[in-house]
């Protein structure tokens, strides 16, 4: 049997890498990041540690020891924390000598790369999570309107390029007008400031331009549906294949339920 190494954040995202994992036929040594990770955790996996945000040469020698060679990240980590030097070893001191920015997708880029050079090679995070992934075409019986298919396609484009200046990834349109673009807030309050303005409209979110899926996926989850509701929203469109669903039954279930358009769109 294989070993994948886990290296979780927050939120349920490791917990369903896990499951989906072991579920392949995987074994799965995890490590749990202090103040981040989800303490269940160390029930769904075979190997489970503690470390602090940081620590990449324990982090090595932990997976190394557990006979991973290949590896997972998945689930957020605070962006304050990522600038934390307290725990910093002397592989992660030496890592940020040398980047040439502090952007979350340069710092985990270095971090993987030294982990290959270890031997232990990053691969995307929805590797094991196929099915938890959004198709492309309609997944709710519910079909848009001419004009929602007008701001479905207004709306992703504006998302691309709103993603594309590392911005946000979700937009809010209405009649091929935008209500509210995503910052700092996060996806589900931008649905609930568009809600403030109109109802009926659409939701685009999209992956970034190149977005390294080793690192970062877009989501959506029962707390995004619970926002939708609330603000009246008609269409939810997301990037196939690379938009991913917690809870998808669920989700997918209380769309039906409320009349919303889902699709997943392609470029």
């Amino acid at each position: 049997m294989s070993t994948l190494g886990l290296i979780a954040g927050n939120g349920q995202f490791p917990i369903l890498v896990a499951r989906e994992a072991r579920r392949q036929g995987c074994a799965v040594a995890a490590l749990g990041i202090e103040g981040e990770t989800d303490p269940s955790l160390a029930q769904e996996v075979s190997v489970f540690h503690w470390m602090k945000l940081g620590q990449i040469k324990r982090a090595i020698e932990l997976l190394k020891e557990a006979g991973a060679d290949e590896a997972v990240m998945a689930g957020q980590v605070k962006h304050v924390s990522i600038f934390d030097l307290r725990h910093l070893d002397t592989l992660a001191i030496k890592l940020m000598a040398t980047l040439p920015n502090k952007k979350t997708d340069t710092l985990l880029g270095a971090v993987a790369d030294a982990f290959g050079k270890e031997g232990i090679r990053f691969q995307s995070s929805v590797a094991y999570l196929a099915d938890h992934l959004a198709p492309e075409g309609p997944m709710t019986p519910a079909r848009p309107t001419r004009d929602q298919r007008r701001d479905i396609d207004f709306g992703f484009r504006t998302a691309k390029a709103i993603a594309g200046l590392d911005l946000g990834q979700t937009v809010c349109v209405k009649d091929q007008a935008v209500l509210a673009i995503e910052a700092i807030e996060g996806t589900d309050a931008c649905i609930l400031r568009a809600g403030t303005f109109a109802t009926g409209f659409t939701v685009a979110k999209v992956a970034k331009p190149r977005q390294d899926l080793r690192f970062d996926v877009p989501v959506v989850g029962l707390k995004t549906l619970e926002a939708l509701r609330s603000a009246g929203a008609g269409v939810l469109a997301v990037e196939a294949k690379k938009t991913l669903f917690f809870d998808k039954d669920e989700f997918l279930k209380g769309a039906r339920e409320m009349g919303l358009v889902v699709m997943g769109v392609s470029e």
